[in-house]
């Protein structure tokens, strides 16, 4: 009797023989290298898309994977620094994100001894201090987000580690080429009638030939070059600087763990305070250039002294030192006296946490405002500090439209660039990763072309919105907090404060914005959970609650009266849309 076979046998039966006789069209290529998929770019995002396409049992045994990377990946793979140094590329790794690399493999492989969970964010406008605190024991209704008992709304760990992690997870599943110490020297379309498939050339003479072509390669991205995909964006008037902090442990002998993150928003840009272990935090200021740039340039003393008074020192106060430190006289001692006699002027108490010079009280136990700033930075990592600018940066389109274009497609930097303030690049880009690995997935399950406009489509409709809220949201949240116009200040602090007294809408914000691990995982990119948003954007969605959406002048339109009502919603509107 004939065996009858199923629909979805045909197609798998049919599917394995069109990619046999794709290998033997292959053949008659002798010059290049044939690959299904060649992902240009080995930084985390690239590895973490080749992980998980590797992931999936289907393209493991169907397809033919390749990456390309410029740098030397075994300076990664032979990553062993001194447990007492850290790399300045951190990243809050969300909930959301850590069970996608879980889910793929390589959250195993990642050295938790390097990781640092974020069981509290607390954020405050650094005009009025309004202040708003998110924190992981709120989140009553929270999934998986539990490690080492420890509830998180995220963890900080360095780039370098999780780009080792998914190394090592590729090396145990055996089924990516990586070809390193490579460059790309030119892109071009094979000249076939019918559409050809890209070609990518390299600097050591091989021409690799891909039905898809993946870029993974950054802001500059050759891959956007070659599929000719327009990007709109600017260039924000601040840059930002990193650099590696060491404090004494929070409590003193209170043994208080390291867990919180700080973010104040100065007029000039954010600071961020990024816990790292319990005595040294990773710092992201976002700036003026020629104040970052005579950061940079100074004693490290300097640095120390102007974050412990970014944090502590009234706004108006920082402003002075701003102008002070770009000042021809500006020593570390000459600092240091203008910070104590600024201290003294408003009355700060020296045993109180917000002083500079003294954290402690008299009889050794820590003040009682300890925990609502972050420890004295005492030092600074040698050779840590490092200075970047800032952009804001979006693709018009993830995949390529045009003929020239086909077969391609971007993630991560080469899609999308946001401000450092939200802490995104990272989280975004895995969470790119996640939803083109399930796009290819579904087409190979199907037997259709992993490289068609078709097999795509669902890519760019997963993530495009989704970054682009983030984008938009994070760029309103950085020009609302630029301004020190009072009714802004005003308005931007209502909607602060009354979101920061809302459990429920909180809770529900953060789960919103991947501090809830999802429990299960599902190939389809509609069903996969949301690892792009973080804790940073919790702020900028509480603020549109009510002052992103301008309904905080709403709220008190009576004791303003109608007409400052009116204003202030105008003015609101007028910088947001900036």
């Amino acid at each position: 009797m004939p065996c009858r076979l199923t629909p979805l046998i045909r197609r798998a039966v049919l599917s394995k023989g069109r990619h046999r006789q794709s290998r033997r069209l292959f053949a008659t290529h002798s010059n290049n290298d044939e690959w299904d998929i060649v992902i240009v770019g080995g930084g985390p995002n690239g590895l973490a898309l080749a992980s998980a396409l590797v992931a999936s049992q289907p393209i493991r045994e169907s397809l033919r994977i390749a990456l390309v990377e410029a740098a030397d990946l075994d300076k990664v793979r032979q990553w062993t620094p001194d447990s007492d140094t850290y790399s300045n590329r951190v990243s809050s790794i969300t909930n959301a994100s850590k069970d996608f690399m879980q889910k793929i493999g390589c959250w195993t492989h990642v050295d938790r001894h390097r990781t640092n969970p974020i069981a509290e964010m607390q954020v405050w406008d650094g005009v009025s201090d309004s202040r708003i605190t998110f924190s992981a024991s709120d989140m009553k209704h929270q999934v998986n987000a539990e490690i080492d008992g420890v509830k998180a709304i995220a963890h900080m760990t360095e780039n370098l580690n999780i780009q080792c992690g998914l190394l090592r997870n590729l090396a145990e599943r055996g089924a990516v080429s990586i070809i390193d110490k490579v460059k790309v020297s030119q892109i071009v379309r094979e000249q076939k009638e019918g559409g050809g498939w890209p070609l990518v050339h390299t600097s050591d003479g091989r021409v690799l030939r891909t039905r898809l072509l993946v870029g993974a390669d950054g802001f500059n991205s050759p891959v956007r070059a070659y599929a000719g995909i327009e990007s709109f964006g600017w260039s924000y008037d601040t840059r930002a600087i990193v650099a590696t902090l060491f404090h004494p442990p929070r409590g003193l002998g209170l043994h208080v763990p390291n867990t919180t993150a700080y973010q104040r928003f100065l007029p000039t840009g954010p600071i961020a305070f990024l816990p790292l272990t319990s005595t040294a935090s990773s710092l992201v200021w976002s700036t003026k250039p020629d104040l970052a740039e005579a950061i940079s340039k100074s004693d490290p003393a300097v640095l120390a002294t102007m974050v412990n008074a970014a944090f502590r020192l009234p706004e108006i106060s920082m402003r002075h030192l701003h102008h002070f430190l770009l000042g021809e006289t500006a020593t570390i001692d000459a600092l240091l006296e203008e910070v104590r006699w600024r201290e003294r002027s408003h009355d700060i108490d020296p045993h109180s946490a917000y002083s500079t010079f003294t954290s402690t009280s008299q009889d050794g136990i820590p003040p009682g405002d300890y925990d609502s700033i972050p420890p004295i930075v005492t030092s600074i990592q040698p050779g840590s500090i490092a200075s970047f600018p800032i952009r804001f940066n979006h693709a018009e389109s993830y995949i390529g439209e045009s003929d020239e274009g086909a077969r391609t497609a971007l993630i991560g930097d080469a899609a999308h660039t946001i401000h450092p303030l939200a802490g995104q690049g990272l989280n975004m880009g895995l969470a790119d990763a996640d939803a083109l690995a399930a796009c290819v997935h579904n087409a190979v399950v199907l037997g259709n072309d992993i490289g068609s406009r078709t097999a795509l489509i669902p890519y760019a409709r997963a993530r495009y919105f989704e970054n682009h809220k983030l984008l938009a949201a994070t760029d309103k949240l950085h020009k609302l907090y630029s301004t020190t116009l009072g009714p802004v200040v005003w308005a931007r602090s209502v909607g602060l404060e009354v979101v920061n007294e809302l459990d429920s809408v909180k809770e529900a914000l953060m789960m919103s914005a991947g501090g809830n691990s999802s429990s299960s995982y599902d190939p389809s990119p509609a069903n996969r959970s949301n690892a792009g948003d973080s804790l940073w954007p919790m702020a900028a969605r509480g603020v549109e609650v009510l002052s992103g959406t301008f309904d905080t002048a709403k709220l008190v339109g009576k004791g303003l009266g109608g007409l400052a009502a009116s204003n202030v919603t105008k003015l609101l509107s007028s910088y947001a849309k900036r």
